[in-house]
C-alpha cells in the first residue's frame, strides 16, 4: 500500500512538471512579446508591473490546471485515511494538558502562537508567518479561534480541519466561564461580546471592530458590528414589550404595538445601510488636543441589512400623515437608562422624516435575525444617511412634537463647533445637532506602521468611503507621497442586489489602487485617500481644521505611515 501511494505521488511531480514547464514556455513567449512594445517613459515602470504581474496569474493560473485534477484525485483517493483521524478539536490522548494562562501567555512569535478550538491547543506561529492571511490569526492569539470562525463558515471544513490539527499541541480541559454577576453592577447582565472587538470603553461598552476585518465583508457580521452604549444595555421581557406612539399633548391618539403586531399587520422593507458614529477617528483628533470623548479609532462604522415597518406605515395606521401634520420633529426613546431613570433619546427633524419616509424603518432584524442587545433588540429605528445617535437603540416611545427631544445627547451631546470654541466659550444651545453626516474615506489596508516587502516598488491600498445624506461616491484619491500627487482609486462593485442610485445611496462603497511608491522615499512612506460625493463635497486636508472639542465629524483626509523594508 505504502509502495503504491509512493509511487503515484512520484507520477503526480512528473506530471505537474511536465506541466509547469509549459506555463513557463508560456510566460516567457509572452515576455518576449511585451518586451518588443514600447512605454512611455511616464508609463515605463506601470508597463514592467504589468509584465510581472501578468506573469505571476499565468503562473497561478498555470499551477492551478496542471495541479487541480491531480490534487482532487489524490484528494479522493486519501478521504478514507482522512475520515479515520479524531475529529478536531476532541481530546486526543497522550497529548499534554494545558491551561487558560498557558495558552494566554502565547501571543506573539517571540513567545510562540498558541490558539484553542474546543478541546485543543493548536501552535499556529510557523503558520502565521508562512500564510497570505496569517496575520488575521493573530487577532485570536492566545485564545479561542471558534468565535472568528463561527463568523466565516468557509473555514467549517475538512481540509481546514485536517491542516488545524496538524497543529495539535495539546488539549484543554478549563473552561472560561463568566463570573457570578454582581447584583450591584448595572453592566452586571451585559451580553458576551466577540473577542475580537476593541473596546474603547468597558461601562458601558464600546468598541470596534479591527480593521484587518472591517472590509472583510460588504455586510457586516453582527458580531462585529460596532457598539456604541451610553448607559447598560437593558434586560427585556419580550411578552412584555409594547411600542408606544404618542401625539404630544392628544393622549386620544396614542397607540401601542408589540413586536409580533408589527411583523404582522405591516409589509416588510429591508434596507441595507452604514452606520457611523459621530466620534469615528477621534484618536487623530485627540493627537491635536485633548477632547471629552471616546477614543474612537477608523473602525466606529459597520452595515447591515435591517428588516422592519416603516415608520410612515406605522404612523398612517395612527391617523398620521407626516405630509400633513404640523409637528415639526419626531422624537425616539429607548429603555436604557442612567441611574437617575432617564431614558436616551434623539429625535429628527419633521422635514427630514418626510424626505426618507420611506425608508426610515422601525427594525425588529438584523442581517436576517432579531437585532441582538447589543445593537437595540427588540426595536431599533433606523434613519439612513443620518448619525448613529439619532437612530435609537431599545426603541420603546414614539412622540410627534413641536420640540426637540429634550434629551442631553440631543441637546448637549453630538454637535460640531469650530476649532477656536472650548469648554469656557461653548454654547451648546447655539449649535445645530448632528443629523447627516459628511464624506468620509478610510485606509483599511495597509495599516499603521505596517512594512511593506522588501525593496517594494508599489503597494496596494483598500478601504472604505461613505457620505450621509444618500450621497454615493464619485471618487476616492490616493497618494503615496503625503497628498502631493494622486491616483483615482477603483470602486468594487456593491453586490447586485444592494445596488443604490448616487443621490440614494445608503451603504458604504469600498475601494482599491495599487499605486507605484515615491523615489528616494528612504523607507518611510505617507498614505493619503479622500473621497468625493455625488455632490462634490470632498475631505478637508487637516485634522487641524475640523478639531472640536468633542472630537466629532473628523472627515479629514486619512494618512496612514508603513515602512519599506531595506
Amino acid at each position: 500500500m505504502l509502495t503504491v501511494r509512493i509511487i503515484n505521488q512520484s507520477l503526480m511531480r512528473k506530471q505537474l512538471s511536465t506541466n509547469v514547464a509549459r506555463v513557463f514556455a508560456v510566460c516567457n513567449e509572452r515576455q518576449w512579446l511585451l518586451s518588443k512594445c514600447s512605454y512611455s517613459s511616464d508609463s515605463d515602470r506601470i508597463g514592467q508591473r504589468k509584465q510581472r504581474a501578468w506573469r505571476k496569474t499565468v503562473l497561478a493560473i498555470g499551477f492551478g490546471v496542471a495541479g487541480s485534477a491531480l490534487y482532487m484525485k489524490y484528494k479522493n483517493e486519501q478521504a478514507p485515511l482522512l475520515a479515520a483521524t479524531h475529529e478536531p478539536g476532541l481530546v486526543v490522548k497522550g497529548l499534554p494538558t494545558y491551561t487558560l494562562k498557558d495558552v494566554k501567555a502565547h501571543k506573539d512569535p517571540a513567545s510562540r502562537v498558541w490558539v484553542t478550538y474546543k478541546n485543543g491547543v493548536y501552535d499556529v506561529t510557523d503558520y502565521v508567518a508562512g500564510h497570505p492571511g496569517g496575520n488575521k490569526i493573530l487577532l485570536a492569539a492566545g485564545g479561542d479561534i471558534g468565535p472568528f470562525w463561527d463568523m466565516y463558515a468557509q473555514h467549517k471544513q475538512g481540509e481546514i480541519y485536517e491542516m488545524l490539527e496538524k497543529l495539535r499541541i495539546g488539549n484543554i480541559l478549563e473552561v472560561e466561564e463568566r463570573k457570578d454577576a454582581d447584583k450591584s453592577d448595572p453592566y452586571a447582565n451585559d451580553p458576551k461580546r466577540h473577542p475580537a472587538l476593541i473596546p474603547s470603553s468597558v461601562k458601558p461598552f464600546n468598541a470596534e471592530p479591527p480593521v484587518s476585518l472591517l472590509i472583510h465583508n460588504y455586510i457586516t457580521p453582527n458580531d462585529l458590528f460596532f457598539v456604541r452604549n451610553h448607559l447598560p444595555v437593558p434586560q427585556i421581557n419580550i411578552k412584555d414589550f409594547k411600542l408606544d406612539i404618542a401625539i404630544d399633548g392628544s393622549e386620544k391618539k396614542a397607540k401601542s404595538f408589540t413586536v409580533d403586531t408589527l411583523k404582522k399587520v405591516f409589509p416588510k422593507r429591508k434596507i441595507t445601510t452604514t452606520l457611523q458614529c459621530a466620534g469615528n477617528r477621534r484618536s487623530e483628533q485627540i493627537k491635536i488636543k485633548p477632547v471629552k470623548g471616546l477614543n474612537w479609532g477608523m473602525a466606529a462604522i459597520s452595515t447591515a441589512e435591517w428588516t422592519g415597518a416603516t415608520l410612515d406605515d406605522v404612523l398612517k395606521h395612527c391617523g398620521v400623515d407626516i405630509e400633513k401634520v404640523n409637528f415639526a420633529h419626531i422624537q425616539f426613546e429607548g429603555m436604557d437608562r442612567g441611574p437617575d431613570g432617564t431614558s436616551y433619546g434623539a429625535s429628527i427633524p419633521m422635514e427630514m422624516a418626510r424626505m426618507l419616509k420611506n425608508e426610515i424603518i422601525i427594525a425588529y432584524e438584523m442581517n436576517g435575525v432579531d437585532i441582538p442587545r447589543d445593537h437595540g433588540y427588540p426595536l431599533r429605528v433606523i434613519v439612513p444617511g443620518t448619525v448613529g445617535a439619532r437612530q435609537v437603540k431599545w426603541l420603546n416611545k414614539i412622540v410627534l412634537s413641536n420640540e426637540e427631544s429634550g434629551s442631553h445627547w440631543q441637546q448637549r451631546d453630538y454637535k460640531g463647533f469650530n476649532a477656536s470654541v472650548d469648554w469656557d466659550t461653548v454654547d451648546f444651545k447655539k449649535s445645530h445637532a448632528i443629523q447627516f453626516l459628511p464624506v468620509n474615506s478610510a485606509i483599511c489596508e495597509p495599516e499603521e506602521g505596517q512594512t511593506l516587502e522588501k525593496d517594494a516598488d508599489e503597494v496596494t491600498l483598500k478601504g472604505y468611503a461613505w457620505s450621509g445624506g444618500g450621497r454615493g461616491i464619485f471618487r476616492v484619491d490616493v497618494s503615496a507621497d503625503g497628498g502631493k500627487t494622486w491616483r483615482t482609486a477603483d470602486l468594487l462593485e456593491k453586490p447586485e442586489s444592494l445596488k443604490q442610485t448616487d443621490y440614494r445611496a445608503w451603504a458604504w462603497v469600498f475601494w482599491e489602487a495599487t499605486i507605484p511608491l515615491p523615489e528616494n522615499h528612504d523607507g518611510k512612506v505617507e498614505l493619503v485617500c479622500k473621497a468625493s460625493d455625488s455632490q462634490y463635497n470632498v475631505q478637508p486636508d487637516s485634522v487641524e481644521g475640523v478639531w472640536n472639542l468633542r472630537g466629532c465629524l473628523n472627515n479629514a483626509w486619512h494618512r496612514v505611515h508603513v515602512n519599506v523594508a531595506k
